[in-house]
C-alpha cells in the first residue's frame, strides 16, 4: 500500500508516492533490532540514499543502525513499531526531502565536504538553496555524499586520481610519452568547465565573472570571507546603499531579510527587532515601507509560519514606530495652534517689527452676567 509523500496532502490524486514502511522485529533481550524490509523501495521514491533516513532514525531514536548494502538489509537497534517510524519519516521528509518553497519532492542534494556545506536544489519551482546542518544527519552526509551528485566530491576524486596518474608517470621512464600524460589532463578540464558551479581555477573565475552582471558580483562568494568582521559589515554597508531613497530596492531588502533569518533562525529571530531598528537608523529603511511590509505576512522569500513569527518578533518596534509617528503629528499641531496665536503688531512710532503672543481666554472663567436691575 503507498501513502503521499507529503502526508500532510490530503489529495488522493497526488502523484508523488511511497510504499508504507514495513518493519520486522528480530532477536531478543540485548541484541533486539528493527529491520525496514522495503527501506531500499522507500528511499527510492524519496530521491534518496537508503542509509540516510536509516540514520535519521538512529539520530532521533538514539539507536545506533547497521547497513547491509548488498543484502538491502537497513537495521535500527532496539524494537521499534513501523507506525512510530512512519511519523519520524515525515520529519526526515521534511528536513532533507521537500522544497521549501513549493514542498514538492522533485530535490536533489549538492554536497559539498569543503566547504561542509549540504545544497539543496528543486527540479520543480526552480529553487536554490543551502539546508540547515546543525541536524546531527547532516554530519552524516557530509561525509557519506549522494552517489548520483556530480559535484565537487567526484571532482576531487577525478583530481587525485589524475594526481596519481601523474605521480606514476614522471617516475616511469622512456616507456610513458609525456604528451600522452598532459592530453587526458586537458579534456578533463574541457569537461568540468560544462558545470562549471564546482571549478575554482582562476581562468573559470574570471570567465564566469565576466558572464554575470556587475551588481551580482557582489553577491558571489569569494575570498572576501576571509576578511575582518569590520571590514565584510562595511563591505554590506556598501552594497545596501543602493536601498536609500529606493522604497522598491528596501521592500527587497526585507525579503532579503526574511531569508536570512530562515538560514540562521536560532541566532536572528530572537534579534528581528534590533536589526530592524539599526535599518531604519541607518536610513537603509523608510518608515512607509516598514508599516507596509508589517501590514500583510507574505510567504514570498519564506513560510508562512516563519513570515508570522518574524511579524511577531517585530511588533515591538513597529509599535514604537507607529507610537512615534503619531507623536510627531501631534507636535506638527500643537506648533499650528501655537502659529494661530501670534498677531503682528504694526505701530507707526515702532522702529521695527514686534510679534506679540495673544493669550487666549479660558472659557472657564467667564465673566458674571451683570444684573442691570441691581445697579
Amino acid at each position: 500500500m503507498s501513502v503521499n509523500v507529503n502526508r500532510s496532502v490530503s489529495d488522493q490524486f497526488y502523484r508523488y508516492k511511497m510504499p508504507r514502511l514495513i518493519a520486522k522485529v528480530e532477536g531478543k533481550g540485548n541484541g533486539i533490532k528493527t529491520v525496514i524490509v522495503n527501506m531500499v523501495d522507500v528511499a527510492k521514491a524519496l530521491n534518496r540514499p537508503p542509509t540516510y533516513p536509516t540514520k535519521y532514525f538512529g539520530c532521533e531514536l538514539g539507536a545506533q543502525t547497521q547497513f547491509d548494502a548488498k543484502n538491502d538489509r537497513y537495521i535500527v537497534n532496539g524494537s521499534h513499531e513501523a507506525n512510530k517510524l512512519q511519523d519520524m519519516l515525515d520529519g526526515f521528509i521534511r528536513k532533507f526531502v521537500l522544497c521549501p518553497e513549493c514542498e514538492n519532492p522533485e530535490t536533489d542534494l549538492h554536497v559539498n565536504p569543503k566547504k561542509q556545506t549540504i545544497g539543496n536544489s528543486c527540479k520543480a519551482c526552480g529553487y536554490r538553496g543551502m539546508l540547515d546542518t546543525r541536524h546531527k544527519l547532516c554530519t552524516f552526509i557530509l561525509k557519506n555524499p549522494p552517489e548520483n551528485d556530480s559535484g565537487c566530491v567526484k571532482k576531487e576524486k577525478e583530481k587525485k586520481n589524475r594526481k596519481k596518474d601523474k605521480e606514476n608517470g614522471s617516475t616511469a621512464g622512456d616507456t610513458v610519452n609525456h604528451g600522452e600524460i598532459d592530453a587526458p589532463e586537458a579534456v578533463d578540464r574541457e569537461d568540468e568547465d560544462d558545470d562549471w558551479a564546482e571549478e575554482t581555477t582562476e581562468e573559470a573565475q574570471r570567465r564566469r565573472m565576466e558572464e554575470i552582471s556587475e551588481h551580482a558580483k557582489n553577491l558571489t562568494l569569494s575570498e572576501d570571507l576571509e576578511k575582518t568582521l569590520e571590514e565584510r559589515v562595511n563591505m554590506f554597508y556598501n552594497f545596501v546603499k543602493f536601498c536609500h531613497n529606493n522604497k522598491k530596492a528596501q521592500k527587497y531588502l526585507l525579503g532579503g531579510f526574511e531569508c536570512l533569518v530562515k538560514l540562521h533562525q536560532a541566532q536572528l529571530l530572537p534579534r528581528v527587532p534590533i536589526v530592524l531598528k539599526d535599518l531604519y537608523d541607518a536610513d537603509l529603511l523608510e518608515e512607509d515601507v516598514i508599516l507596509a511590509w508589517a501590514e500583510k505576512v507574505s510567504k514570498k522569500y519564506v513560510s508562512k509560519e516563519l513570515a508570522k513569527e518574524i511579524h511577531a518578533k517585530a511588533a515591538p518596534f513597529v509599535k514604537w514606530l507607529k507610537e512615534a509617528e503619531e507623536e510627531s503629528e501631534g507636535s506638527d499641531e500643537e506648533e499650528d495652534d501655537n502659529d494661530e496665536n501670534v498677531e503682528v503688531v504694526y505701530s507707526s512710532s515702532a522702529r521695527e517689527l514686534k510679534v506679540e503672543t495673544v493669550k487666549q481666554e479660558n472659557p472657564d472663567n467667564k465673566e458674571e452676567d451683570i444684573d442691570i436691575d441691581a445697579i
